[in-house]
């Protein structure tokens, strides 16, 4: 599948990240996923030049310095293709499941950012958290892209732009109603005007920490793939700010059946 996007010039893929999912928020249409690092090296494996996403990766259900080791050997393996999307996550019963504490998952994000580049600089590691203490600690391996991959951080609310702002490369807004935004325990974006005035607020949260605006917004639009006005929304999407439009295929059986919706929706959005 990585190898058939790269043939039609698309720019990367992206995994999501569920280890423990609970059976009630699957039963509601939830997902399960393959281990992030683990399915994107094996499109690294098939690919050479496509992009390899997480989207998203949450930090505060592991052991940072077990996080920087994963996400730097697959940039290493990749040759530096790894784009790390990061969000605090929002499923209180699988950060349970993992010992991780829902709570204070905001802080360990944060806190974790700062564990991941201290190790990806090649200087010895000196930190702790919740349950681990690290005492000069050198990591390997470092990874290609220096000083790391970027980091891209996820979510709706104040404080995710905040934290795209301060320390991030890239923000990653998504599409919520209102309903979705209590669940994932964000703000919501139900329209592009939404959209339009979260972008302009990153833009003057940029401004205020005394960095240039970021070169990354990542969106997911609202449109159904290669509905009639799917490649008008794009262009919306592009001219509000969006650089990056992340796209999921509906439910399919087989790879020939995704294989025929990728070109679908890559033909909808030719020029």
């Amino acid at each position: 599948m990585a190898a058939f996007l790269e043939e039609r010039g698309v720019w990367g893929c992206f995994v999501t990240d569920h280890p423990a999912p609970p059976r009630r928020w699957l039963d509601s249409g939830g997902h399960h996923s393959l281990e992030p690092t683990v399915s994107l090296t094996a499109a690294a494996a098939a690919t050479s030049d496509l992009r390899l996403m997480t989207n998203i990766y949450v930090l505060g259900y592991r052991n940072p310095l077990l996080a920087a080791k994963a996400l730097s050997s697959l940039d290493v393996v990749s040759e530096g293709r790894a784009v790390i999307g990061i969000g605090a996550g929002y499923l209180r019963g699988e950060f349970e499941a993992l010992g991780a504490s829902f709570e204070s998952r905001a802080d360990s994000l944060e806190a974790a950012v700062e564990v991941l580049r201290s190790a990806w600089s090649g200087r010895p590691v000196t930190s702790a958290g919740d349950g681990w203490a690290a005492r000069e600690i050198s990591p390997l391996p470092q990874p290609t892209q220096r000083p790391g991959p970027p980091i891209w951080i996820a979510g709706n609310s104040g404080a995710a732009r905040r934290r795209a702002a301060s320390f991030g490369d890239g923000w990653i807004p998504f599409p919520a109603p209102s309903g979705l935004a209590r669940v994932t325990k964000t703000a919501a974006i139900e329209n592009l005007e939404d959209l339009a005035r979260g972008i302009a607020k990153l833009r003057e949260e940029c401004e205020a920490v005394g960095r240039p605006m970021l070169s990354e917004v990542c969106f997911t639009p609202f449109s159904p793939p290669g509905s009639p006005g799917f490649a008008e929304e794009l262009f919306q999407c592009g001219e509000l700010g969006v650089t990056t439009a992340t796209i999921t295929v509906g439910s399919v059986e087989t790879r020939e059946h995704w294989v025929e919706e990728v070109d679908r929706i890559l033909e909808a959005v030719s020029p």
